[in-house]
């Protein structure tokens, strides 16, 4: 998600969890739970940083627990001997329960996470949200401001309260949204299950994935991949909308060749494979051979997550491998 709703996410679980936490222990777990989205940088470095780390190390089990040790660490020099601070217990909760938060947070989104990075290599993502979801968002800023502005009022009728402030709004914006990406999961459900019941130009599916639009969570986009080709639609889930299959854009699979057989086995065309869920492959003749690229069509529209990669080879008229490469998608 946003680093706006992960930042306003671990505020609220700390709240919720740490009422009485001092601010310097709120500021850091906001800051540690905003930390894995710094990944994002590797894309200056190139396509195949970015590759290689948007969504890997700082998202895994392993780095989150690193993210932990180095804020506890700097919290625990910054604050040594000082009068006044909260319990090393109170800070390290905070710290380990924001960062836990930002990668569970991201596992429920479109793209995918290398959760066992560095060990293993499948990545994760369940689809229920898009990277921006405007009522999450709104939920959130609703749980932290709301107590702030209801204290303000009640300070100006002369009534004052020793407890601490935001608790029950935090507890009560975390919950919503829990309900909230319940409600999307049934809904998620219920898009595959619509999507499976059809047939597509003749064809039955091999592959359904429903993914999350941020606008509404009745609308959501569905990829279908059948034997000859990749049906893109849009998915209306309010009761009585329609559903045609032959409404959708299709993206036909190429032919089989030896260009396309060379380029499967190239290194660039693997890592790329490793991290798509939709690759779909176009093959070009050139005036030296082919030219084959690889997208991932499940990325197509998640534009505000930043920028796409794609697989480019290009082969001979004997499909021995001239070149391969990790490049950005200049269509996106």
């Amino acid at each position: 998600m946003d680093v706006l709703t992960h930042g306003l996410a671990s505020y609220s679980l700390t709240r919720a969890i740490s009422p009485r936490a001092s601010r310097a222990t709120l500021l850091a777990a906001v800051l540690a739970g905003t930390t894995a989205d710094l990944d994002q940088v590797s894309a200056y470095a190139g396509p195949s940083a970015f590759l290689a780390w948007h969504r890997t190390a700082t998202h895994s089990i392993v780095g989150t627990l690193v993210i932990v040790g180095i804020f506890f660490g700097a919290a625990s020099l910054i604050t040594r001997n000082k009068p006044n601070v909260d319990a090393i217990r109170t800070v390290f909760l905070a710290l380990l329960a924001a960062c836990l938060l930002h990668v569970a947070m991201d596992l429920t989104q479109n793209e995918s996470v290398q959760l066992l990075w560095p060990f293993r290599t499948p990545r994760y993502s369940a689809d229920w949200v898009a990277h921006f979801d405007l009522w999450i968002l709104l939920i959130l800023l609703a749980g932290a401001l709301l107590p702030q502005l209801l204290a303000l009022v009640t300070e100006e009728i002369g009534a004052k309260s020793k407890a601490p402030r935001g608790r029950i709004g935090a507890v009560l914006a975390l919950l919503a949204v829990f309900v909230y990406i319940g409600a999307r999961f049934v809904l998620h459900g219920d898009a595959v299950a619509m999507m499976e019941a059809r047939t597509y130009r003749g064809e039955l599916p091999r592959r359904v994935a429903a993914f999350a639009e941020s606008g509404s969570p009745f609308h959501w986009r569905g990829l279908v991949e059948t034997e000859r080709a990749f049906h893109d639609l849009d998915l209306n889930l309010v009761a009585g909308s329609s559903f045609n299959p032959d409404a959708a854009v299709v993206y036909y699979k190429p032919e089989a060749s030896a260009s396309l057989d060379a380029a499967r086995a190239t290194e660039s065309v693997r890592r790329f494979l490793a991290a798509a869920k939709f690759p779909k492959a176009t093959v070009e003749k050139t005036n030296t051979g082919y030219r084959v690229q690889l997208r991932d069509l499940a990325q197509q529209r998640e534009a505000r997550s930043g920028p796409r990669v794609i697989a480019i080879v290009e082969t001979d008229p004997n499909a021995k491998i001239l070149s391969d490469e990790l490049a950005w998608d200049q269509k996106m």
